[in-house]
């Protein structure tokens, strides 16, 4: 498989103004294990393989454990993961999978009562970033750099 357009050589002034929305996330209250947690999930949902690299990297390196990142696409079947984390996971998958009912009444209401309104903001334009990134790599058929492995 090739990459398509590059939409940084090709169109920068797009590519900076979704950099822009990392920028602002960069400057939330939200962890970074947060944040990766999900980068993360929301890529598994949206296959897009650039990303899961990228971010299960990431995770590991802000002290994210194999075990967890191993589980993610199964939380629900574990007790690895906080009532918060739960909490910001549903709101993930909801908010990725929005054409099949959208972040429901339930789900913010458990938000509502776990979070302030600016963290609930911050989650939902979380999930919209990775959402955008995963678009675009998908889109391009971006793909992970490929490693060579020391044996």
């Amino acid at each position: 498989m090739s990459n398509r357009v590059n939409i940084g050589l090709a169109e920068p002034e797009a590519y900076k103004a979704l950099m822009g929305i990392e920028r602002y996330l960069n400057g939330t209250k939200l962890s970074k294990t947060h944040k990766e947690l999900i980068k993360i999930r929301a890529s598994q949902i949206n296959g897009c393989a650039f990303c899961l690299d990228m971010h299960t990297k990431d995770a590991r390196k802000y002290g994210e454990t194999e075990r967890r990142i191993y589980t993610l696409s199964a939380w629900r079947e574990t007790d690895f993961f906080t009532e918060e984390e739960q909490c910001l996971l549903t709101m993930t998958e909801e908010i990725t999978l929005i054409s099949q009912a959208g972040l429901s009444d339930k789900t913010y209401e458990w938000a509502a009562k776990l979070f302030d309104e600016t963290t609930i903001a911050q989650i939902i334009m979380a999930v919209i970033g990775i959402n955008a990134w995963n678009r675009m790599a998908v889109a391009t058929r971006l793909h992970p750099p490929v490693e060579v492995e020391a044996n």
